[in-house]
């Protein structure tokens, strides 16, 4: 008598614990969500780094994350924005975050040499405006690239 309640008991705790899984499946959250939420966060810091701290480089590596990690974001035009200013003020050498080439490895060291991010930030920029026609950023990408490289 003892065994079948043990065994009733062990069955009755399976069925309860499956169910419970199941029931905790349904209310996560997609994958989606989730990435959209996380790139609003580094989009706000990137933005904070940006305005606030004049952190060029801070805020070029938060977009870069975003980039990589959820190219659909929905503020996509606002990212590249963000990438494309901050590669082209570190090009220019402005801000508070000086980048000094010699105390970085090869790979750094070519990543920030002024022609590299100036390269970058016309192709960010450009994108902007190919991929998002209508974004209020697109106009004043387009006003940097003309100070970048006047003949576009």
């Amino acid at each position: 008598m003892k065994k079948a309640l043990l065994v009733f008991s062990f069955i009755f705790l399976i069925f309860s614990v499956s169910a419970f899984a199941q029931k905790d499946k349904d209310k996560q959250i997609p994958i989606d969500i989730l990435l959209e939420q996380d790139a609003k966060h580094n989009l706000k810091v990137a933005w904070q780094y940006f305005r606030l701290k004049k952190a060029y480089k801070a805020s070029l590596m938060r977009t870069e994350e975003t980039i990589a990690a959820h190219p659909t974001f929905s503020k996509m035009d606002e990212v590249l924005y963000l990438a494309g200013m901050s590669s082209y003020y570190l090009s220019e050498g402005k801000g508070k975050q000086k980048i000094n080439l010699a105390m970085l490895n090869k790979d750094d060291q070519k990543r920030y040499a002024p022609k590299r991010l100036r390269e970058d930030a016309i192709a960010l920029l450009n994108q902007l405006i190919t991929d998002h026609p209508d974004s209020k950023y697109a106009k004043k990408a387009k006003k940097t690239l003309k100070k970048i490289d006047p003949k576009e």
